[in-house]
């Protein structure tokens, strides 16, 4: 096999579904960074040069361990830009051989600090703090462990919440993934409540470009206030946001007049709250869900490295990520390229993954999934002037994931950026839908070929699992 092939794949086992006992615990630990201390903490997200300077609300790996009797399965969510695909590595191998599976995703949270390279001081000089991401990395570690400990016997209910009013997409075409999903976990014996997951589908980018406060943005509401009404831990996953999905700007209005807008911690608490009155909604309309047993399928793939500001920040060491010879097939990635300055096609190792818990279907995917891709509400025909309208279609994660109860997990394990449907790519003029200059997306994407490479991995990782 090759250095890419199959790391992971495992069909489900043939077991007495009565001899399965599901449990589930829950943790968090503080990844707050020292803003006083002798490395100036760079927030990340807009511009350069935005040095934080207080700290209004701290920032959390939150972990949820599922074990389904014969082996674990760790999700953990982290208030951050992104958690590279070397930092996920690494966790895994803190960690050890305990766990079947352990995804580490991050909410893309841009009023954070740099854990990219890409917002520091100047566009030449990194803003990763390597001291603090290693320390991320231990504190993962600690909250995966801490959830292990604490997980107890448990039943789970599913639901689901749509609306679409609450997303603005910044990009044509206009399509929105509006529905939050959630899971609900429940002590067997007591049925008290334990847990609660929600995945849901916004940027927090809400105090926007100008703040200078950490904080986790709007995720930081809706958890505060399921938290006080459910009255048990709740993690926060970020789902499909390439497009550009973000908090509407004319949806709450002040009673002075006017709407609540980006730069007001105000708008982010108003918007926070109602991402979690939606995932009210959910809960209660949840139902019943098996989540035993498990299934993994995992591919370690390699993406071109088209996009040449990348290319030049890896070079400049601002982006301190390996690269290797492109050999054309997303397979088969050839030698670690040497040094900063390689020249010719080159490539990044990433890695995309289907899990199977009992009834539910999980999606992992590494960077910010435009929704077409989730639901196939892709334009046709493409507009004519993208560069690339007669590409074929990528399949799409709910056509390709075996059954109507998903999770769908951005930015899961890395951050490649935007995950563009290649009909849509146009960075070159003409432009589409009449423009004088392209729309913004390709510049933070690491090619034209993300997504069908990173679509086909997920339909290669869900026909690898036998079906249920």
């Amino acid at each position: 096999m090759t250095r890419l092939a199959i790391f992971f794949c495992s069909a489900l086992l043939i077991l007495n579904p009565a001899a399965l006992a599901l449990e589930v615990g829950f943790a968090k630990v503080d990844i707050t960074p020292k803003i006083d201390g002798p490395t100036p903490v760079w927030l990340a997200g807009f511009g350069h040069n935005r040095k934080a300077t207080s700290v209004h609300d701290p920032l959390w790996a939150r972990a949820v361990v599922l074990n389904d009797g014969t082996s674990k399965i760790a999700l953990v969510s982290v208030d951050l830009v992104g958690f590279m695909y070397p930092n996920t590595l690494n966790v895994r191998t803190k960690l050890g051989l305990g766990y079947r599976y352990v995804m580490v995703s991050a909410t893309h949270n841009h009023e954070g600090p740099d854990s990219i390279g890409l917002w520091g001081e100047s566009e030449r000089k990194s803003g990763v703090d390597a001291a603090y991401l290693a320390k991320v990395e231990d504190q993962v570690v600690a909250a995966v462990h801490e959830a292990t400990a604490s997980a107890v016997s448990v039943t789970a209910s599913y639901g689901t919440a749509e609306d679409e009013s609450l997303l603005s997409d910044s990009r044509q075409p206009k399509v929105r993934d509006g529905i939050l999903r959630v899971l609900k976990f429940y002590e067997a014996k007591t049925k008290k409540p334990t847990g609660i997951l929600v995945q849901w589908n916004c940027h927090p980018e809400n105090l926007g470009s100008k703040n200078t406060e950490l904080t986790a943005d709007f995720p930081y509401y809706t958890l505060k206030a399921l938290e006080k009404s459910q009255g048990v831990p709740v993690a926060y996953f970020t789902g499909a946001i390439g497009g550009l999905m973000s908090a509407p700007e004319d949806k709450f209005p002040k009673a002075a007049g006017g709407f609540y807008r980006d730069g007001d911690f105000e708008f982010s608490k108003i918007y926070g709250e109602a991402v979690a009155a939606l995932a009210e909604k959910g809960l209660s309309t949840s139902e019943p869900i098996q989540l035993e047993p498990f299934a993994v399928s995992a591919r370690r793939i390699g993406l071109p490295l088209e996009n040449p500001l990348y290319r030049l920040a890896r070079t400049i060491g601002v982006l301190d990520r390996d690269a290797f010879v492109w050999t054309g097939d997303a397979n088969k990635l050839g030698e670690k390229a040497s040094g900063r300055m390689a020249v010719g096609a080159l490539g990044l190792e990433t890695e995309v993954a289907y899990l199977r818990m009992g009834e539910l279907h999980i999606a992992t995917i590494p960077g910010e999934l435009y929704p077409e891709l989730v639901s196939g509400k892709f334009q046709e025909p493409a507009d004519p002037n993208a560069d690339f309208p007669h590409a074929p279609l990528e399949p799409t994660v709910l056509g390709l994931l075996p059954g109507k109860k998903v999770l769908i997990f951005g930015l899961a394990n890395d951050e490649v950026g935007y995950i563009i449907p290649k009909r849509q790519w146009d960075s070159k003029s003409p432009f589409a839908y009449g423009r004088e200059k392209m729309q913004y997306g390709e510049v933070n994407s690491v090619g034209s070929e993300t997504a069908p490479i990173l679509m086909q991995g997920l339909k290669e990782a869900v026909n690898r699992v036998a079906k249920p």
